[in-house]
């Protein structure tokens, strides 16, 4: 159900895009198909009306090879070419400030900023809010905001809402009431869903398998962790994604998290030019079935720095490995 709130903030934010004459959309650091797919879908539909667009995110240095398919990527830009001056600076799949790395600053030069997420942590750091904690991906609440500015959704914009959708929701896994009503729509204007899922989620090239044998070689498991919940991590150390891309370190959680003796899952990545920084991935779930008991990890996260969803959250941290995991046990309580 849509909220009288969440309509006003509709309304507002398809004054703000009719009104602008020029738009910056930022996608979050270390970008996955979710921000870019919402970035890109703005930027066609902005680019279709004449208005000038860049796309941009502060980190890392190029975009993840998976994602360099989607419709629009001509619109990517590099941090240092996003202009210091616009009439409007969309923030995508952002939950605050510090998501947008380097590029934060150019939040001041913007006439107005409008923010689109769906992350529950999101901490409205925009002057035009659009958030739905509820929406399964940025993606869908794009969509929605397509609808109330009356554009159509064509082949290129519902590829990229697609790589949103089928990423956020884990291939369909986790999904809310109406989310195989919107894939079905876009899968109506003709994409390929299965190419598209298959570009973005199950295909890695051979030296992810070597690097997975010597991550998952330090797994550990605690057990005993939050009264009995568990707790199982695993490192990822720059050595050993050297030659290996992005995504394919950002995909190790999904791994890890599968451990059957652990409600609670991480993955440690260290920074590959910053020394002593680790960026964490955290997952979580429900004990059983329908139970809805899975810990919140968008508190624990917030509490760490970092925000995110109840059962999927990340955070930065500083410091050696035995110092991260105790910081993290002490979270969790």
């Amino acid at each position: 159900m849509t909220t009288m709130r969440e309509t006003a903030d509709l309304d507002a934010a398809v004054l703000a895009l009719d009104a602008a004459r020029s738009v910056t959309v930022v996608c979050h650091v270390q970008p996955d198909a979710d921000t870019i797919g919402s970035g890109l879908a703005l930027a066609l539909v902005l680019h279709r009306r004449g208005i000038p667009v860049w796309v941009s995110f502060a980190e890392p240095a190029e975009l993840p090879m998976s994602m360099t398919s989607l419709p629009g990527v001509r619109h990517l830009v590099a941090p240092a070419d996003v202009p210091a001056e616009v009439d409007l600076l969309v923030a995508v799949d952002c939950g605050s400030r510090g998501r947008l790395g380097v590029l934060a600053d150019r939040l001041p030069g913007a006439a107005t900023t409008l923010v689109i997420d769906h992350h529950r942590s999101n901490t409205r750091f925009g002057a035009i809010n659009v958030v739905d904690p509820g929406a399964e991906s940025t993606t869908s609440v794009v969509a929605r905001l397509l609808d109330a500015w009356r554009v159509p959704i064509d082949p290129d914009v519902a590829h990229c809402l697609y790589a949103g959708l089928v990423t956020d929701t884990g291939s369909f896994r986790w999904v809310q009431p109406g989310t195989h009503e919107l894939a079905e729509r876009l899968l109506a204007t003709g994409i390929d869903g299965a190419d598209i899922a298959r570009t973005l989620l199950d295909t890695h090239p051979f030296g992810w398998l070597m690097m997975l044998s010597r991550v998952l070689g330090t797994a550990q498991l605690a057990p005993d962790a939050l009264g009995g919940v568990g707790l199982v991590y695993a490192f990822v150390r720059r050595d050993d994604v050297d030659g290996v891309r992005s995504e394919e370190v950002e995909s190790v959680i999904d791994i890890v998290r599968t451990t059957a003796e652990a409600g609670i899952a991480a993955v440690f990545k260290e920074s590959r030019t910053v020394p002593d920084r680790w960026t964490v991935s955290l997952r979580s779930r429900d004990s059983g079935r329908s139970t809805g008991d899975g810990i919140d990890l968008a508190e624990v996260a917030t509490a760490l720095g970092g925000g995110g969803h109840r059962f999927a959250a990340g955070y930065t941290a500083y410091g050696m490995p035995d110092d991260l995991v105790g910081a993290l046990l002490a979270a969790l309580g």
